[in-house]
Formats: structure tokens, C-alpha cells, sequence
């Protein structure tokens, strides 16, 4: 078990080494282009089986406790560790984020966005899983935000060399919204460290602040909370979000969505809950509010880009959604309930699948008629997806009803769980306040429903005889292969939402007690 996760993490590295070395003679295949698009799926696929052996072989009757530990000591002046591990919170994040990096690296092999040449692209790909991977994994405060900053540079060049229209004003804006909000982070992880005299996340978190003095907590969730509420994306720290996603690439997008904007939601529950609880505390009301109002203000920009006429592009419209859904996320850690923090994670597991999958499908929609504009696609009558290609239809109405929480589908279970958190908060946080964000959110709830089912009218429906004379073809055998886990897994984690919930509750309760069980 520990090498499995010491492997996890590594083992990327290794493999983007390679991808930059030429293709031994008997593996080139067709093309050395061929090799190194192989030699990545080959190497997500080797870290996934060795995810899922890590889940196996996980105690599950002890998810509560930090497991599969590898504890060196680094840089002993200051108290720095190489220290890993995983428990019931990180395990789910793994497994997701190895699960995705194969899906896109299978996805590539067969559609490879236009750009430099492939083996950069896989190279990149591979340092991006596992600065991911480690981000998930680390427990010392220090490690985190190196693997927290190792994931900007390969994501800047994918979106800059391998995006689309305005790829590059997209990456400069990515890039210095996430650099600055790092550099206060940093300070605030400094200022814990410093006065707690351990940048150890387990140690600190069983202290559970008494460190720490009230304005030393303070301070330290305003700078990590600013850092970790960017890349999240909070309202108001969204902007960079919408043009990011609209210029990557397809897989960068489904990477973007899925893995990355969960880093900064774990942040919260991994390390301001925990640490800094009285400061978290006093910051919560607050948190609350700005994701309700990023709940309505996400789905008002996708309802306006929805309408007809306003030129709206749909994977702008995705990308203003996920700041919608991330918000629930936020609220269910504002509440600092188990009920909500369990929601909060619930919701981002949830929000990966399917938004992974909606990233896909719109994408895959944009290679076939050459945009992603909804009003071109739509025409005059709407696209008649389910007349020109049903299973393509299908499959994003499908989608599209598990984004909007359809109960029975995983998008459900986060959003309620998170609103159940905020109705009824923590200890000394003012009900009416969050009653108020209750309310706020179920209203948002209402437009997400308006702008999604507009999308599943005006893309599937129509008449297939008019609108764009171009055809579509259905879906490929190498989509359904991409697609299908996302659609298994969003239909299992709707019916069956125990499998995860059982993992994440008895963490979580452990982590907001301080350590205790």
C-alpha cells in the first residue's frame, strides 16, 4: 500500500520523462506520433490499475485513518516531510482524478487536438496527473502547495499551444489569476507553520488550532481561503474561468472541470476546517454567502447565454455552470456540518463525472460542425440531435438531466446533502443567514433546470431536414469507451450513494472533532 501511492504519484513523472525519449524501434507502430499517443494511455492506464489496487486494498472498516503512509523527513530545519497517505476524504479524489487522465489520454490516441507536436502534449498531460495526484496525497502543508503550483505550467500550454480561438489571452489570464491567488496562500501556510512549529497536516489537524491564536487563524483562512477560493472558482474570483474553458481543448477542459477545480475545495476541508476552525468559523457566514450568490449568478450567465439570439457558446455556458455547482460545494463547507461537508464532497465527485462527461459531448459536438456556437447549431428549429444522431442526443440530454440534480443520478445527492448542511449550520453560526443561502440555492436549483433543459431543447430536438446542412455522425466506438465509465459511474453513484458516503462520513466527522473519533 505504500508503495502503490508513493507509485501513484511518481510514476507520472517517469512516464513524461519517456514520452520525451524516442520510441524504441519494435513500439513505434505506425508513426513515433502513434507511440508516444500509446505510451500515454499505457501510463494513465498502469496508474489507474494501480488506483483501483489501491482501493481494494484500502481498510474500508477504518476510513478515518490516514493509510498506505510514507513519512521522510525532507528539510529538517524547518520541519518539513515527505509525508503521504490517504483516507476516506483523498481516496474518492484518487481514484477520480487517475480515472479521468486515462479517459482523456484514451481520448487523445484517437482525436489528438491540433497543435505542437504529440509528445509534448503527452509529457504535459503526465506532469499535470501528477501534480494532481500529489495534491490529493501530501500531508505537509508545504508539499501541498508545490503540488498545488506544479499543475499551472502544463495547463497554461495546453490551453496556449493546443486551445483554441483566444488561446493565449485565456492562458495569461489563467495563469496570473491562479499565481497571484498562490502567493498569498503561501503566506497564509507560512504563518501557520511558523506558529504552530510543524507544517504537518495530520499533527495540526489533531491540535485543531489550539496553537494558534484567533488572529493568527484569522489571517490564515483569509490567505489561504483567497488562494484556494480561485482556483475553485468562487464568485467573485470566476473571471478567468469561462475564457479558460472556452479555449482548451476538449481534454483540457474535462481536465480543468474534473480534477482541478477540486483542488481547491479539497484545500478547504483538508486544511482550513481542521486547522483553523475558529477562523473558519468567523469567515463561514461569509463563504456562504458568496457561493449562494455564485449559485444564481452561474446559472443567470448559462440562461442568458442559452437564449436565442445571444450568440452563446456552449462550452462558455458549462464553464459558468460549474461556477454555479461549485458554489453548493462551498456552501455544504460553510455550514461546517458533517451533513454538509459530506454533501461538499459528495458534489464535487459528482460535478467531475458529469460535467467531465458534458466537456466531452460538447466538444465532440464542436469537432463535427466545426463550432460550438448554439445559435448556429441550433438554426432556425433547433439541432435534432435525437433525428440526426439519437445516441449522441442521448447521451447529452442524459448528461444534461444529471447536472440539473435529477433524483437517481449522482448530481442529486451533493446539492441536497450540501442544502440539508446549511439549513441547519454549525454551532454558533447564525441560522438566519443560512436559512437564507438555503433559499437562495433552491432557487438556483430552479434556473439550473430552466437553462439546461433550453440547451436539451434547442440541441436534441428540432427538425432533422432543417437547420446546418452538414452531417452529424453518432458516436464512435472510441467515444463510447471514454464515455461509458462516466455514465456507469453517475448512474452508481445516484443509486447507490452509500458507496461513496461511506468512505467520506467517518473522515470527516474525525476531522471536524480535531483528530478525534
Amino acid at each position: 500500500m505504500q508503495f502503490l501511492l508513493a507509485f501513484i504519484v511518481a510514476a507520472p513523472l517517469l512516464g513524461s520523462a519517456a514520452a520525451l525519449l524516442p520510441a524504441p524501434p519494435g513500439l513505434k507502430g505506425k508513426s513515433p506520433e502513434q507511440a508516444v499517443l500509446r505510451h500515454g494511455v499505457t501510463v494513465t492506464g498502469v496508474i489507474l490499475a494501480a488506483a483501483i489496487a489501491l482501493t481494494l486494498g484500502f481498510d474500508h472498516d477504518a476510513p478515518s485513518r490516514i493509510q498506505a503512509t510514507t513519512d521522510i523527513s525532507w528539510i529538517q530545519a524547518l520541519n518539513v516531510r515527505i509525508h503521504l497517505g490517504v483516507d476516506g476524504i483523498s481516496l474518492p479524489l484518487l481514484l477520480m482524478t487517475a480515472l479521468l487522465f486515462f479517459l482523456c489520454a484514451l481520448y487523445s490516441y484517437f482525436k489528438l487536438p491540433a497543435g505542437p507536436s504529440p509528445q509534448a502534449f503527452v509529457a504535459l498531460l503526465l506532469v499535470l496527473e501528477s501534480g494532481t495526484l500529489a495534491t490529493f496525497a501530501v500531508l505537509d502543508l508545504l508539499l501541498f502547495f508545490l503540488a498545488f503550483e506544479m499543475v499551472l505550467i502544463p495547463m497554461y500550454f495546453l490551453i496556449a499551444r493546443w486551445g483554441g480561438a483566444q488561446r493565449r489571452a485565456a492562458a495569461w489570464k489563467f495563469i496570473l489569476y491562479t499565481l497571484l491567488g498562490s502567493v498569498v496562500m503561501l503566506l497564509g501556510l507560512l504563518l501557520i507553520g511558523l506558529n504552530s512549529g510543524t507544517f504537518d497536516m495530520v499533527t495540526l489537524a489533531s491540535d485543531n488550532g489550539r496553537e494558534l491564536s484567533h488572529t493568527t487563524q484569522l489571517l490564515a483562512v483569509l490567505a489561504i481561503g483567497i488562494g484556494l477560493a480561485v482556483k475553485t472558482p468562487m464568485w467573485p474570483l470566476h473571471s478567468w474561468l469561462p475564457d479558460a474553458h472556452t479555449a482548451a481543448p476538449t481534454v483540457g477542459s474535462v481536465l480543468l472541470a474534473g480534477v482541478l477545480l477540486k483542488m481547491g475545495t479539497y484545500g478547504f476541508v483538508r486544511i482550513l476546517l481542521p486547522i483553523t476552525p475558529d477562523g473558519m468559523a468567523t469567515f463561514a457566514p461569509y463563504l456562504g454567502a458568496f457561493a449562494a450568490v455564485g449559485i444564481v449568478y452561474g446559472s443567470l450567465a448559462c440562461l442568458a447565454l442559452a437564449r436565442k439570439g445571444n450568440k452563446g457558446d456552449l462550452k462558455r455556458l458549462i464553464a459558468y455552470s460549474s461556477v454555479g455547482h461549485m458554489g453548493f460545494v462551498l456552501l455544504g463547507i460553510a455550514s461546517m456540518t458533517p451533513t454538509g461537508v459530506n454533501g461538499a464532497l459528495f458534489a464535487n465527485i459528482a460535478h467531475a463525472l458529469i460535467t467531465g462527461l458534458l466537456f466531452f459531448l460538447v466538444g465532440a459536438l464542436k469537432d463535427r460542425y466545426g463550432t460550438a456556437d448554439l445559435d448556429t447549431l441550433a438554426g432556425a428549429t433547433g439541432a435534432a440531435l435525437y433525428g440526426r444522431a439519437p445516441r449522441f442526443g442521448a447521451l447529452l440530454a442524459f448528461a444534461a438531466v444529471a447536472s440539473l440534480g435529477l433524483p437517481g443520478l449522482a448530481g442529486f445527492w451533493g446539492e441536497m446533502l450540501a442544502l440539508f448542511g446549511a439549513f441547519d449550520p454549525a454551532e454558533g453560526l447564525s441560522r438566519p443567514a443560512f436559512l437564507t443561502y438555503v433559499a437562495v440555492g433552491a432557487f438556483g436549483t430552479l434556473l439550473t433546470a430552466a437553462y439546461l433543459l433550453i440547451v436539451v431543447r434547442r440541441v436534441c430536438m428540432g427538425d432533422p431536414k432543417a437547420g446546418p446542412e452538414l452531417a452529424v455522425a453518432d458516436v464512435q466506438r472510441y467515444e463510447f469507451a471514454a464515455w461509458t465509465p462516466l455514465v456507469a459511474l453517475t448512474v452508481l453513484a445516484g443509486l447507490w450513494p452509500a458507496v461513496l458516503l461511506g468512505l467520506t462520513d467517518p473522515a470527516v466527522q474525525k476531522l471536524l472533532a480535531g483528530g478525534n473519533s
